[in-house]
């Protein structure tokens, strides 16, 4: 088994990695969305959101709860606390940004509302007719796509939802959850079975050890607030490989989705090299920060052996030295992932991770002979003169969640009322 490029992280940063790279994978969206409207209409940008989340939020929820011990007995057949779980590890609900507050009634039946919802906060600035899109059209299916990876009768029925009536309400949302018999069995995007295929779906990462210290498991109680630093160091190392797994699935789902509705493969690489960028940078700045990495070469390439693009070990393969790192074949190529879209004609993203460390520092990559064969080394460097942030990453930058801070929750159980 390759060991994790997270294991040699202390527990306490593990725990704020974790957090990071849920927030993280929210962004793709901030990035990837602007370009589809900006190349294919609002439109277009929503029938993709839907097929992006509803063909990857099914497996990657079924992976964690796999991993974390709270998988149903019966497969397909598990509970609403079951369902609640899934969201506070889930990219689609990142702690606090969107800050879920979750009612148990009983196994069948019970509720959430979102005292905070970042996403709403992007989009409300851009009118209702966007707040619609996101809270109506997108979340409706969405949502029951996630459901269903605990229960195929599962539903989730919003009480009330944006556009805000009066414009300042809060909770900004309500939703009930409900898993019934006499549901109809929900169905599946077409490009769930296609993402199921991938080598993302099947990755096998190292198993939790139960001897260690901490949490090695969410058997127990559902609780309010999800706290991290409870975890086992290796629990905490596989949730973060599991997450970055999360954010490689929903890149694959936009790709398949934007794959039948482009005009050619130089349009389907650029949207998808631009949603790159973007995510790279703003993910590079908030590790950078959570971290406390030093903004120097050394810095720059730990910063680039963390970052979900590279991540995780048995996905991407990465070499570190004291100067470069190289990157070989893996199963993130075959998957046509991130990673398969960067090498020495094009590794913009690589420099706008390290841009956001320091922007004096940079990026050169050249091939390792047969570039195919043998992959690519990419070394950083510091220039003389700074290099201003790239535009992809300002346009994610727009979002509230590049600047989020965390605040310390108390975690409590949650029991039936």
């Amino acid at each position: 088994m390759i060991p994790s490029r997270y294991a040699d992280l202390t527990r306490e940063e593990l725990a704020e990695l974790v957090r990071e790279l849920l927030l993280i994978g929210q962004l793709i969206d901030r990035s990837g969305m602007a370009w589809c409207i900006s190349a294919l209409g609002r439109e277009e940008m929503l029938r993709i959101a839907i097929v992006e989340w509803a063909s990857a939020s099914p497996i990657y929820t079924r992976r964690m709860q796999t991993a974390l011990g709270y998988a149903p007995a019966v497969p397909g057949r598990g509970d609403v606390p079951t369902i609640f779980k899934g969201l506070q590890l889930d990219i689609g609900a990142p702690p606090q940004f969107m800050d879920f507050r979750y009612i148990v009634h009983d196994a069948r039946h019970g509720e959430f509302h979102l005292d905070h919802c970042g996403a709403l906060m992007d989009v409300e600035p851009m009118g209702e007719e966007y707040v619609r899109g996101m809270c109506h059209d997108i979340e409706d299916p969405t949502f029951d796509a996630t459901a269903i990876a605990t229960h195929p009768r599962a539903q989730v029925r919003p009480v009330h939802r944006p556009p805000r009536t009066p414009a300042d309400r809060t909770p900004h949302c309500r939703w009930t959850v409900v898993i019934d018999d006499a549901h109809p069995e929900a169905v599946a995007v077409p490009e769930l079975a296609l993402n199921e295929r991938s080598r993302a779906a099947s990755l096998e990462l190292a198993s939790i050890d139960p001897t260690d210290d901490g949490a090695a498991d969410y058997a127990g109680p559902l609780v309010s607030d999800l706290d991290l630093a409870a975890f086992s160091h290796s629990a905490l190392v596989r949730i973060a490989d599991e997450v970055c797994l999360q954010m490689a699935l929903l890149d694959r789902g936009f790709t398949l989705a934007l794959e039948s509705r482009v005009a050619s493969r130089e349009q389907l690489l650029d949207i998808r090299r631009k949603q790159l960028v973007g995510v790279a940078g703003i993910a590079g700045s908030r590790l950078a920060r959570a971290l406390s990495l030093p903004a120097d070469t050394r810095g720059a390439l730990r910063l680039l052996a963390l970052h979900p693009m590279l991540n995780p070990a048995a996905y991407v393969s990465v070499e570190m030295d004291a100067e470069a790192l190289v990157v070989r074949p893996a199963p993130a190529d075959e998957d046509g992932a991130w990673v398969s879209l960067i090498g020495p004609e094009w590794f913009v993203p690589l420099q706008a991770a390290v841009h956001a460390l320091d922007p004096h520092l940079d990026v050169e990559v050249r091939p390792l002979g047969d570039m195919v064969a043998d992959g690519w080394r990419g070394e950083v460097v510091r220039r003389p003169e700074p290099v201003p942030e790239a535009s992809e990453v300002a346009v994610v930058r727009f979002s509230t969640g590049a600047d989020f801070a965390f605040e310390p929750r108390r975690s409590l159980p949650i029991t039936p009322v």
